[in-house]
């Protein structure tokens, strides 16, 4: 298990293989394929990001209500894929890294290469144990969405795995 303070540097990206294991400390953003869509819309348009990409992590979950006394409610990996559609676009931003689960699209492996980035995994079915990595979160967009909006946390000892590495591990792959 390697611990890791983010932001992820570039050296730090180009070390990292498909397979290993991470402990995240710092910043990371939740994002869902609503948030991914609008943050894609206001590019297009040229206009402000509310959230900095250039070496930004996003986590594709999305928080149940927090319970009276936690820092956030249950907040486990949503399926990737459904980002695909914006995750190129993002990365050229200077996005470094995004957490969910499952493979990904050709064109975003492909992306994760060209932009020397990662594609990290996240357990599925520990939400609550993902919950308690959290030791802040704060709405930072589009409240509207309630669990699609992008929230900033503050995580410590958050648990990934390198899933897909910028020289084009993938941990998914078959191996012979």
């Amino acid at each position: 298990m390697r611990r890791i303070q983010l932001p992820f540097t570039a050296e730090i990206i180009y070390e990292l293989k498909a397979g290993d294991e991470l402990l995240l400390s710092g910043t990371i953003y939740t994002a869902r394929d609503a948030a991914h869509k609008r943050l894609c819309d206001l590019l297009d348009k040229g206009e402000k990001l509310p959230i900095e990409l250039a070496g930004a992590t996003i986590y594709y979950a999305g928080p149940a209500p927090t319970p009276p006394g936690a820092v956030v409610g249950s907040i486990g990996p949503t399926t990737s894929y459904r980002m695909d559609p914006y995750t190129p676009r993002l990365l050229q931003e200077g996005l470094s890294a995004m957490i969910g689960k499952g493979p990904r699209a050709q064109a975003v492996k492909a992306a994760v290469v060209d932009q020397r980035a990662l594609y990290l995994a996240a357990a599925g079915g520990v939400a609550a144990l993902m919950a308690q990595k959290v030791r802040k979160a704060e709405l930072v967009a589009w409240p509207e969405l309630m669990a699609e909006a992008i929230y900033q946390l503050l995580v410590v000892d958050f648990p990934v795995v390198v899933a897909y590495d910028c020289h084009g591990g993938d941990l998914y792959m078959a191996k012979e």
